[in-house]
């Protein structure tokens, strides 16, 4: 079973899926760094030659490899859920955990964060607070149906938050406690 990462840019997926694959001992994946690494540009460049629908298939590929991995981590890009065949794959080997962080919080480390233009073209062409809160409008009713466990990144560390994933996936799916550690007495 995989532990994929969902939720929008910016909420942790990349640092924590890092921190929590090493804190378990699980090889990590990052959808984004892959398909930049296989197209040999950044997201960026590929979503400016060759747009979002490019983009999306490289996405849709290299979701289909991952899916047939077992005991990783998989940090997805914001937008991957949105394709149904994406779900479809992931679904069956693994649980969706779902990183939530406010607009504001979204939009101020997007600002602060020197690997956001990149990675992270805009998606609407709108100032960015304004990008955050359109877009999270309609993708947390998603992210929230699939989500077997929510945590909020707003105002937690890296370590706080993957505590909180492994706890919160003992208690999900107990069979799968020799994974994410044993429970507390």
């Amino acid at each position: 079973m995989n532990i994929i990462l969902m939720g929008y840019r910016c909420t942790g997926k990349t640092v924590t899926g890092r921190y929590l694959a090493a804190r378990l001992g699980l090889p990590y994946y990052d959808t984004d760094e892959l398909i930049a690494r296989q197209a040999g540009r950044t997201v960026e460049a590929i979503v400016a030659e060759q747009g979002w629908p490019a983009f999306r298939e490289a996405e849709r590929a290299v979701i289909a490899l991952l899916s047939r991995t077992d005991r990783g981590v998989i940090a997805l890009g914001g937008g991957a859920v949105l394709d149904a065949q994406n779900v479809e794959n992931l679904r069956g080997n693994g649980l969706f955990v779902w990183l939530v962080a406010d607009a504001e919080i979204i939009a101020d480390r997007m600002g602060n964060d020197p690997a956001s233009g990149p990675q992270r073209p805009s998606l609407t062409g709108r100032p960015s607070i304004m990008e955050v809160k359109e877009i999270l409008a309609e993708r947390e009713p998603l992210y929230r149906r699939l989500a077997a466990l929510a945590v909020d990144t707003t105002e937690n560390g890296v370590e706080a938050v993957a505590e909180e994933i492994c706890a919160g996936l003992r208690e999900k799916v107990p069979q799968t406690e020799g994974i994410f550690g044993k429970k507390e007495k």
